[in-house]
Formats: C-alpha cells, sequence, structure tokens
C-alpha cells in the first residue's frame, strides 16, 4: 500500500490495530454488563364504578344506585358542596359578565343618546345664530331706512323753512315763524288754523270754486288776469310759484308746488300760462324780485 511506504508507518499500523482490539475485547468483557428488570410488585385493587357499595355479586356495567348517606371524615370535604361551590362560583361569573355587558351596551346607548342631544344643541344654536343675524339685518335695514326718512324729512323740513322765510312765514306750525301778513295794521298772520294758506280771504270756510287767486306779495295790488282754458277734462287745484318784478310783472312761474291737488300735465301748462297772465301794480319801492302764488282751479269741462 502506498501510505505504508515507510517502516515507521508500518509500526504505527501495526501498534494501533493491536491497541484498538485489546479497547474492544475489554469493552465486550468488562463495560457492556446486562441487568435483567426487576420483578413488578403491588397491590391488585377491585374493579368498581363508585366509592361504595355492598354486596357479593361483581356487576360488569355500570350501575344506577341511589346516594347512600355515609358520613365523612372531618377532615375531607364534600364532593357535593364543591359542585355547588363550583355552581355558585359559575352563576356569580355569568352575573358580572352580564352586568358588565348591561353596562357596555348602557355605556354604548348614552354614547349614542349623547351624540344625538349635541347634534341637536348645535343645531339649535345655528338656528338661534342665523335668527339673531337675519334680526341684525333686518333692524339694519330698518335703521337706515328710519335714517333715510329722517334726512328726508329734515332736508323737507329746510325747504320749506327757507320757501317760508321767503313768504314771511306761511304754513310755518311750529310757531317759530317770522314775517306778518294780514289786511290789518297790527302784525301777526291773520286767517284760522284750519284755512288754506293758499286761500285769499280770510273768513269763511274754504270753497272750490274755478277761477284764480293770488297771495304772498305783500304792498302789492293785482292790476291785470286772465286764466288760460285746459284741454282735458280734469279737475283740481295747481299752485303756481311766481317770481314778480319791480313793474309787476311774471318773468317766471313754477307750477305744481305746494298745494296742488292735481299734477296732470295737461293742467300744469295751462296754469303756467295763466300766472303770465297776471300783472301787478308798479312799485319802485319793492324788492327787485318778489316771490309770490297764483292758485288756479279747474273743473270739469272748463
Amino acid at each position: 500500500m502506498s501510505f505504508l511506504d515507510t517502516r515507521h508507518k508500518k509500526k504505527s499500523f501495526t501498534l494501533t490495530t493491536l491497541l484498538l482490539s485489546v479497547l474492544l475485547l475489554l469493552l465486550f468483557y468488562i463495560g457492556l454488563t446486562y441487568l435483567d428488570p426487576p420483578e413488578e410488585k403491588g397491590i391488585a385493587v377491585n374493579f368498581g364504578t363508585m366509592e361504595f357499595g355492598s354486596g357479593n355479586i361483581q356487576p360488569k356495567q355500570k350501575i344506577k344506585s341511589e346516594p347512600l348517606d355515609i358520613p365523612r371524615p372531618p377532615n375531607e370535604p364534600e364532593k357535593v358542596e364543591a359542585v355547588e361551590s363550583e355552581t355558585n362560583e359559575q352563576k356569580v361569573v355569568e352575573e358580572k359578565v352580564e352586568k358588565e355587558q348591561s353596562a357596555e351596551k348602557l355605556l354604548t346607548q348614552e354614547s349614542d343618546e349623547s351624540i344625538r342631544i349635541k347634534q341637536q344643541k348645535e343645531a339649535k344654536r345655528k338656528a338661534e345664530a342665523a335668527a339673531q343675524k337675519e334680526k341684525a339685518e333686518a333692524e339694519r335695514v330698518a335703521r337706515e331706512k328710519q335714517e333715510a326718512e329722517e334726512r328726508l324729512r329734515k332736508e323737507q323740513e329746510a325747504k320749506k323753512k327757507k320757501l317760508d322765510a321767503l313768504m314771511g312765514g306761511i304754513g310755518k306750525s311750529d310757531g317759530e315763524a317770522s314775517g306778518s301778513e294780514g289786511d290789518d295794521k297790527q302784525a301777526g298772520d291773520k286767517g284760522q288754523p284750519d284755512g288754506d294758506p293758499y286761500a285769499t280771504t280770510y273768513y269763511g270756510a274754504p270753497g272750490s270754486g274755478t277761477g284764480t287767486g293770488g297771495y304772498g306779495l305783500s304792498g302789492r295790488s293785482l292790476a291785470n288776469k286772465g286764466k288760460v282754458q285746459q284741454d282735458c277734462n280734469e279737475d283740481g287745484r295747481v299752485v303756481v310759484r311766481i317770481v314778480v318784478d319791480r313793474n309787476g310783472k311774471v318773468i317766471k312761474a313754477t307750477p305744481g308746488v305746494k298745494g296742488t291737488t292735481n299734477n296732470d300735465p295737461c293742467l300744469l301748462e295751462p296754469a303756467r300760462k295763466t300766472a303770465f297772465l297776471h300783472q301787478w301794480n308798479l312799485d319802485p319801492n319793492a324788492p327787485a324780485q318778489q316771490i309770490g302764488f297764483v292758485v288756479v282751479n279747474f273743473k270739469l269741462g272748463q
């Protein structure tokens, strides 16, 4: 063999073989000892299915018998009590589980109810906020309307005061008017409280006759007048504001001012032309432009 090519290798192989052989023989005779198992020993127990019994006949199957009232040792617990105790514990556990389930269900219901209540409260709050906003908006609109009406009233009052100042206080009712009007020598505003400021008479009840009348030109007498007939079949009164110069000539006429009862254009134009037909007496001491009014009454067919 190639691996035993030297003398030393051959000696080593021979020595190793001898040692292994001796070791196997020693193990076979000394180390591999066999012991027989010991014989079984014990007490034979009679076959049975219960912890008690009596008689000499051995049954081969389970039997049904009435339990006997056999006293138990003081230190041995009764199985019946254990079973009852176990049953009671089981009932307690079941009741506890049922209570927990009921509590959980109740909690869930309360949670849903609280959510529903919160939603209702939120909806109510939004509705109240919308109502308050709508109310505030309505109040704002009403306030703005009232302010606009107040401004318009003040403007009208300012215009009226300005006109009354030019007219010597005619038409004022606040007790603070200036000027004087009447045919007496004593200063004052001659007439009746329920009278017409555009009337030309100081006595009697107001009438509804036809014709014309003038006023507001204190110290001036009417020298001439005329009337232009209407082109339509309307009735009513048209008040024309006029401006008269020192010669008594009407240089400007504006129909339809305060006191007019019919503003139909077919009456306004004849009233304006009628005002220009009026002529007052010459007065070199009069203002350069004196303001007055001409009242033109129209009747149906005239």
